[in-house]
């Protein structure tokens, strides 16, 4: 019995170790979601491949031109003379104080743009403020003396009026009568002394607050200042002083809209030079900016000593990189040379440019791109024409086949 007992407690323990399974509905819905999520990610990556392959595939093969500046194009090659000269300014002036004082104050600094009667620099003003104190003082005091003589003869008029009535009665001797007629006469002529005498008070206050106005310094007219000469507690005068002690301006003001072209010509070729002639200006800093510019005027007086006459040349297109002092190179061009309208813009092959519903349009080359750009168009020459509007020099932009393109398209460049 006892050895049965045992092998039963054996076959218990044996059947207590058994592991539990899950059910088998179970372990296969987990095995097909993991093999979807799989696919999934596999059909993704596949995709994308194939779209960067047929991207790729599909990038237009090009041809490009570079867009050229209409002024350098239009005027090469009709130049009928060449010459050198400077900016200058028309309209500059070195501003100072009308009298002399010590500066107190300075508003300025160089590049700074200033307006027409902006202050730009003040005085000591102690003394003219003292003056002007006491020529009030002095008015006041003579309008007083005014008022009160107008009180005294209001007064004797009408004791002048009641003696007359009363000589007229007999009741008074015609000694007081005039008497009385002839103090009413001297306050009227002290009277008309007084208004005179507030007249001048008026006027000496006038002037007093002229003085003190002369303290404060204003720009003459509006422009950029170049200079700045004077410094807080420096005498400043409108007068050359001697000693180098004594400033005699404020600063310097460019009008930057006067600025024009002087270049002397040599008195052999002068004839080539007319007014109202057509020029281009090159300054030295920038030459590859061509300006279009005119003739003003053909000084008429020559230079003996270097054989030259002295033309004035206006710049047509005004800009903030223009200064005065500048080195320019000026090319008078020919009866046959461009209309300013001809000099603007650029120049491209008339392939590259299309119609889309009347709006002519070209596309410009951006790397491995293109962008759709609408421009306006202007005059054709030969196989080029001119793009007024929407482009400027050193564009790129696509000659072929641009009736493929479309804004955005991948493309490569041929040659």
């Amino acid at each position: 019995m006892t050895e049965f007992a045992v092998m039963s407690d054996k076959s218990e323990l044996l059947a207590s170790l058994k592991i539990e399974r899950e059910p088998e509905t179970d372990r296969g819905g987990s095995k097909w979601i993991a093999l979807t999520l799989i696919a999934l990610v596999l059909i993704a990556v596949i995709a994308t491949a194939g779209w960067s392959l047929t991207r790729g595939g599909d990038a237009v093969a090009i041809r490009t031109a570079i867009a050229t500046s209409a002024s350098s194009r239009s005027t090469a090659g009709l130049s009928v003379l060449d010459a050198s000269g400077y900016i200058v300014a028309r309209r500059s002036a070195t501003v100072s104080a009308k009298i002399t004082g010590k500066v107190t104050e300075v508003m300025i600094e160089e590049g700074q743009r200033v307006e027409a009667g902006d202050i730009i620099a003040t005085l000591e003003d102690t003394n003219e403020g003292a003056q002007l104190a006491l020529a009030q003082a002095q008015l006041a005091a003579a309008r007083s003396e005014l008022a009160q003589l107008e009180v005294r003869l209001r007064d004797a008029r009408r004791i002048d009026q009641r003696n007359r009535e009363l000589a007229a009665q007999g009741l008074v001797s015609e000694a007081v009568r005039d008497s009385a007629h002839a103090d009413a006469e001297a306050l009227a002529a002290q009277l008309e002394a007084a208004k005179e005498s507030v007249k001048v008070a008026e006027r000496s206050v006038d002037v007093r607050q002229r003085q003190l106005d002369e303290t404060v310094v204003r720009a003459p007219f509006s422009g950029i200042v170049t200079v700045k000469a004077a410094q807080v507690g420096e005498i400043v005068s409108p007068l050359s002083a001697g000693g180098g002690f004594t400033r005699t301006g404020i600063g310097t003001i460019v009008d930057m809209d006067s600025l024009e072209i002087e270049v002397d010509v040599n008195e052999n070729f002068i004839n080539r030079v007319t007014p109202d002639q057509n020029a281009q200006a090159t300054l030295n800093a920038y030459p590859d900016w061509k300006i279009p510019a005119r003739v003003i005027a053909v000084i008429p007086t020559a230079d003996r000593s270097k054989a030259t006459i002295k033309v004035r040349v206006a710049i047509l297109e005004k800009d903030a990189r223009i200064l005065p002092e500048m080195g320019v190179r000026v090319a008078f061009l020919g009866e046959d040379a461009p209309a300013e309208e001809s000099l603007k813009g650029v120049f491209v092959p008339r392939q590259s440019v299309l119609e889309d519903e009347g709006q002519p349009v070209v596309f410009l080359v951006r790397g491995n791109q293109v962008e759709r750009r609408a421009v306006t168009t202007g005059l054709t020459r030969g196989d080029r024409i001119q793009i007024v509007a929407g482009l400027t020099p050193g564009d790129r932009v696509a000659t072929g086949p641009v009736s493929e393109l479309s804004d955005g398209a991948a493309v490569t460049i041929g040659d």
